[in-house]
Parts: C-alpha cells; structure tokens; sequence
C-alpha cells in the first residue's frame, strides 16, 4: 500500500520496528542466559552483533525511503519543497551535465531554474541508500537528504563506526572480534534507542511538513 498520509507512514514505521525489536528482544535474551557454554556464549554474541547491525540498516532505510514515498504522494512543485528534497530531484541534472564536461548541458539546468519550477515535481522513488554500510557519515548524508537533525547522533559516531559497523564487518568477513556479554547489552541498548529516534524523526518530520519550503 502507497503512503499517502502521515498516519500510513507512522503504521508502516510502527510495524516494521515491531518485529525488529522482537528478534532483537529474543537474542537479548539468548545472551543473557546462563545456561550456555562459553563457546555458545561467543556464538551468540558475534550473531547478536551481525542481528543488531542488519536491523539498524535494514530500519533506516526503510524508514527513509518510507518518507520518501510520503513526501512524492504530496505532488507538489519543484518551488514549494525544501531545499534538501530540491537538491534530490535535480541530482540527476546535474550529474549528467558534470560527467559529460559540455558546458552546453548545463543550459537546460539554467532554464529549469529560471521558468519550470512551477512544475510538478519528480523525486527518484528507493533512492536512499545505506551503501551496505552504514557509517555515521552516511547517516550525516541521510539525514541531510531528508532534512532531519544529525546533531543528536554526533556523540554516537564511535560507537556506530566501531562497536557497531567495524565489529560487524570483522565478524561478517570470518574474523575473530571478541566481544563480551555487557559490551553487546550496551550495544543493543544504544541501537534500541537510535532506531526509536530515528523513526520519531521521521515521524515528526511528515507531521512538521520540513519537506516543504520555508517549513517551520
């Protein structure tokens, strides 16, 4: 089903995370037990980390290209979105004229400016992407695409790229990473809390209307 409404997004979001949380709550759990040998114990963990990483990408993405949709079922004109959402529909452009290196190429940009953003816009639907590594860096450029606040997850670039990011990698490409009981319940907690954040972001965003221009 299209997202057309704030609420539709908000439902998508909830029903996603949901299931999200109850795997990752059930791993919790698993690593919390006693009763398992150490060597599973360190099996679990190192899957625990892999599990974290994937519903950490797998969410913002989905969340991201959720509101995407939203915003393409509003059908507004180039002139009324945000400059962010702007920036999207007219890379495509810009990257055409770049890559051919013919100044001429930049002639239709210019008269896009000047006389078509009255037009309709059209915005690449699924574009946002994580890279299949979803560094703090790419969430700074996530964010800056949706217009939503990067700030709040400054503090937390340590541990995305290392305890979470660099850990996973290292585990997902046959390394030995040790990692320990209270380090992964740390993580867990701190990706349970960024997922929520980051959906509220969303969330407020649709309801804040940020995509349009000169938005509160």
């Amino acid at each position: 089903m299209s997202i057309r409404t704030a609420e539709q997004l908000s439902d998508r979001l909830a029903t996603d995370l949901a299931w999200r949380k109850k795997e990752l709550s059930e791993m919790k759990s698993l690593i919390e037990s006693k009763n398992v040998s150490d060597q599973r114990h360190k099996a679990l963990v190192r899957s625990g980390v892999c599990i974290l990483y994937s519903h950490w990408e797998g969410f913002v993405k989905l969340a991201a290209n959720s509101y995407l949709e939203y915003v393409i079922s509003k059908k507004l004109t180039y002139q009324e979105l945000s400059s962010n959402f702007l920036a999207l529909a007219m890379k495509e452009k810009l990257k055409e004229a770049k890559e051919t290196n013919k100044p001429s190429l930049y002639i239709p940009v210019c008269d896009f400016f000047i006389s078509e953003l009255n037009q309709r816009c059209i915005l690449p639907k699924d574009t946002i992407s994580t890279a299949s590594n979803l560094s703090s860096e790419i969430l700074k450029e996530i964010t800056y695409i949706l217009g939503i606040d990067f700030s709040i997850y400054s503090t937390k670039s340590v541990l995305i790229d290392t305890k979470l990011l660099k850990t996973r990698n290292e585990i997902a490409h046959g390394n030995y990473s040790v990692f320990d009981r209270d380090e992964y319940l740390e993580l867990h907690r701190e990706v349970i809390g960024m997922l929520d954040l980051f959906r509220n972001q969303i969330e407020n965003a649709a309801i804040q209307e940020k995509f349009r221009h000169n938005s509160p």
